[in-house]
């Protein structure tokens, strides 16, 4: 099995990039573990809603590219939410009857453009409070570090 984090931007805060290295190293205990950036756009500041729009399209095209065979999860405003048991059953459902690999698409400061979210398998969404999108990549790494330790019956602090 192998877990991708497909996002767009890099991430730059150390304190983020220390969460993002320990996650992946416990996640690697579990699966392959890959994780593929690409370059986030500069909006500016006087950017109208079509530039953001255009924006978060080529964005999203260079994320498409990055995207091989595998079951894709978007994390989406508009996504499902589940709870972390149900996470560990829908990819323990995922690796036995779809797929051996499962991609987490990440979305820029202004998230992912319409289409990439409707080529999703599935959309998700952690809450309806908006997180920076650094933030996100975390939180998503420690649900599925939490989700494998549910899958093999293992204790995780609640």
């Amino acid at each position: 099995m192998e877990i991708q984090f497909l996002s767009i931007g890099k991430t730059k805060e150390k304190y983020y990039l220390e969460a993002i290295k320990e996650y992946t190293k416990r996640l690697s205990k579990y699966t392959k573990v890959t994780h593929i950036e690409v370059k986030d756009l500069n909006v500016g500041s006087n950017a109208s809603e079509k530039d953001i729009e255009q924006i978060k399209i080529k964005e999203s095209e260079a994320l498409k590219e990055k995207i091989k065979d595998g079951y894709v999860i978007a994390l989406a405003l508009n996504g499902k939410m589940l709870d972390s048991i149900a996470l560990s059953e829908k990819i323990e459902d995922i690796k036995t009857y779809h797929h051996s690999t499962i991609i987490f698409l990440i979305g820029g400061s202004h998230g992912l453009s319409d289409e990439l979210i409707q080529r999703a398998d599935l959309k998700l969404k952690f809450s309806p409070m908006t997180f920076p999108h650094q933030l996100a990549k975390v939180m998503i790494m420690e649900q599925v570090f939490r989700a494998m330790k549910i899958v093999n019956n293992e204790p995780y602090h609640k």
